[in-house]
């Protein structure tokens, strides 16, 4: 399905929610709960006590999980979102923007 489309690397564009229009790549892929970590997106603040071993407390920002319906493959050519099509090259199945035509790497 669409888990197969989005791999770990891929460069996507969030479709809605607070980050809508940011792009960045793929840091995992959570294929049993449908999401996806994507780096410098849907930033979660976490307010930390002090302890012994970070003495200094303070608020830590870390990335949290997006849908995977909410993110889209950015086209190779111009980095808007496209959908992906799987297609037959030399006997073996790419990946391929359906705006564009272009292959994706990974």
């Amino acid at each position: 399905m669409a888990l197969a489309k989005i791999k770990k690397g891929d460069e996507v564009v969030v479709l809605s929610g607070k980050d809508k229009g940011k792009t960045g790549n793929v840091t995992q892929v959570m294929p049993k709960d449908g999401k996806v970590l994507v780096s410098g997106v849907n930033m979660m603040t976490r307010h930390r006590k002090p302890t012994q071993q970070n003495p200094e407390g303070g608020i830590d920002r870390i990335e949290a999980p997006l849908h995977i319906s909410k993110v889209a493959i950015a086209d190779p050519k111009d980095g808007k979102a496209t959908r992906v099509r799987i297609e037959e090259k030399d006997g073996k199945k790419v990946r391929v923007a359906v705006k564009s035509g272009e292959t994706i790497d990974g």
